[in-house]
């Protein structure tokens, strides 16, 4: 059974997931498409009470249910942040096909992708402390839902995406890991 998590909990979770947002994703400009729908408040926060990947699942589709309904100039994405399960990385990342089954099952694949993040996300080239894994380092576990004709708009207008991936690894090395650290002073999160 999905637990249900206390008011205050699910608050400071969209609070530390908004501050990393503000200062990682939107301040280092790691997604250059995620202010505006930030600022014009299009982002959904589901925090999930799930403690297995079946109540995640659920969750998951759930969520991909709402955003399907939902009118895209009042809710453009939704994060499906999860502190209670999927905390290993490697978990994490064998969970993911399953999430991405999940969307194929409800017969939205073409409509919607996810995207992954994780406090101790780690590209398959890199070693564990590397800086560069630090652009999907998120305060908590999450799957990001993403709209495909978000993607297209923002491929449109900025069509060598490439390079955004190539200019967060320049950002994050010049960072460097005192600097991520500096990121969160006067916060809970690391």
């Amino acid at each position: 059974m999905n637990t249900e998590l206390h008011p205050a909990e699910t608050e400071a979770v969209i609070a530390a997931t908004q501050i990393w947002l503000e200062r990682a994703v939107i301040g280092l400009n790691l997604c250059p498409f995620a202010k505006s729908v930030y600022v014009n408040q299009r982002v959904s926060y589901f925090v999930s009470g799930a403690q297995s990947t079946e109540e995640l699942l659920e969750d998951l589709s759930n969520e991909l249910r709402a955003l399907h309904d939902a009118d895209p100039d009042v809710c453009e994405t939704t994060l499906l942040i999860h502190p209670g399960v999927l905390t290993d990385f490697i978990e994490y990342s064998h969970f993911l096909p399953a999430a991405e089954a999940a969307v194929s099952k409800q017969g939205l694949a073409k409509e919607f992708q996810i995207a992954s993040f994780h406090p101790d996300y780690q590209f398959g080239d890199a070693e564990a402390d590397d800086i560069e894994n630090y652009t999907n380092r998120s305060p908590y576990p999450m799957l990001h839902l993403l709209r495909e004709s978000s993607i297209t708009r923002a491929v449109a207008s900025f069509p060598d995406t490439a390079v955004i991936y190539e200019k967060n690894i320049a950002t994050l090395r010049h960072l460097g890991h005192a600097g991520w650290q500096r990121l969160w002073v006067n916060t809970n999160n690391t």
